[in-house]
């Protein structure tokens, strides 16, 4: 990973709720819609995936599995969600079989990847054919009438409010480069196209004007 996260794992909650006003709880519920059977959390932090996942309507036919780097996030993950499995591996080996889950999410994580193409890698090799993964990350959004403020409140803003709230203003500072220098949109899903699976379908949805994107990968079915 590219930041210790067992550093900030005491109030990464808290400062994840505030500099999104609530709305990552949003982002979070619409991502696990329509999920179901085995499903892998990669990156699964504080477990607050896992945590929507259980919620659903579909939650008692669920199997869910976290994966985490931190211990100290995934001791607050067990916390919220015991009734999950979790496991401490890094995402570009995960210790799964090929084909093992009809369902694999992140939230929030795929830009802390040392190595972003393996780690897809891994991520669709565990995915069973036919099955969905669903990735959300924030992204600096495309209208030139948001994006100065959107600019100010992320490079401003946020490092400040993780200096007095969490004492680490070097997390919160990373937060906004991380998020600039990632791929979005139509090179993510490129990267996808590149990992050397088949894929049925890939999209990708703008939340909330486009801080947010939700993007929707359908392994192709076995034939």
């Amino acid at each position: 990973m590219a930041y210790d996260f067992d550093k900030i794992a005491r109030d990464y909650d808290r400062m994840n709720h505030l500099m999104t006003a609530g709305l990552d709880r949003c982002w979070r519920k619409r991502a696990v819609q329509g999920l179901h059977g085995k499903v892998l959390d990669v990156a699964c932090g504080t477990g607050d995936m896992v945590v929507e996942l259980l919620r659903t309507r579909h939650a008692a036919s669920l199997q869910v599995t976290g994966v985490d780097l931190s211990e100290e996030m995934m001791a607050i993950a067990k916390r919220k969600a015991p009734q999950a499995e979790y496991r401490l591996a890094d995402v570009e080996r995960l210790p799964f079989g090929e084909a093992s889950f009809d369902a694999v999410t992140c939230a929030f994580g795929v830009r802390n990847f040392v190595h972003l193409e393996q780690g897809l890698h891994e991520m669709l090799r565990v995915l069973k054919p036919g099955g969905r993964m669903v990735i959300l990350e924030l992204a600096t959004p495309d209208s030139s009438l948001i994006r100065p403020f959107y600019n100010l409140y992320t490079r401003r803003i946020i490092p400040w409010l993780g200096q007095r709230l969490a004492g680490s203003r070097e997390a919160y500072t990373y937060l906004p480069r991380s998020i600039e220098r990632f791929p979005k949109g139509d090179a993510f899903l490129q990267l996808i196209q590149n990992s050397g699976f088949r894929i049925q379908e890939s999209c990708q949805r703008k939340l909330t004007f486009g801080v947010c994107r939700m993007y929707v990968i359908n392994k192709e079915a076995a034939a």
